[in-house]
């Protein structure tokens, strides 16, 4: 008995070792510029504020992941991203399951308060998130992302709510009077 006592001790003792490492590592990345593979991060910082006339956006659909940082709350996170009729998108999915509704709070944060960065490329994007239900984009979306991920994204899906879409706007006036403090 003394033996399974001592035994179950120590199995206990060496699963706390990963467990505070990755607890550590989630908490010290919220410090960071940006998120990293696995963990949400702090603020994008670095980079350049983009500041030229609109871009051709078709250009994200080559990159796989970028950076998204809502302005409240002050956290960034890596999401997918594409664009369709020159316009720029992204989305979440799973918002229905139960790993959705606990894992995935940016979308109604995003919802709430649609100010935000994207660094893509290094490059800092200032944007509005405004979510959309249905938009004539939505088929040529769909297949973007399809070709691009393994995503179940749909019209159906979006229907349903299993799946939120924001277009990614330009900056509000908001934002610039957030950056000069007033």
């Amino acid at each position: 008995m003394k033996f399974l006592f001592r035994s179950l001790v120590i199995v206990l003792c060496l699963l706390l070792i990963p467990i505070s490492a990755v607890v550590t590592s989630a908490i010290k990345q919220r410090f960071e510029d940006g998120p990293n593979r696995v963990f949400s991060g702090g603020p994008l910082i670095s980079g350049p504020i983009y500041e030229g006339a609109e871009p051709d956006w078709e250009f994200v659909n080559t990159i796989d992941t970028v950076e998204l940082q809502l302005l409240e709350p002050p956290l960034s996170r890596r999401i997918w991203i594409a664009s369709a009729q020159g316009r720029l998108f992204v989305w979440s999915g799973y918002m229905n399951s139960l790993v959705g509704q606990f894992w995935k709070t940016w979308p109604a944060q995003a919802e709430a308060d649609g100010r935000a960065l994207l660094r893509i490329d290094g490059v800092r994007y200032e944007r509005n998130l405004r979510r959309l239900t249905d938009d004539r984009a939505f088929e040529e979306l769909s297949a973007v992302v399809s070709e691009k991920y393994p995503s179940r994204f749909t019209r159906d899906s979006v229907d349903r709510g299993d799946v939120w879409v924001f277009e990614a706007k330009p900056k509000t006036p908001v934002i610039d009077s957030i950056k000069k403090g007033t």
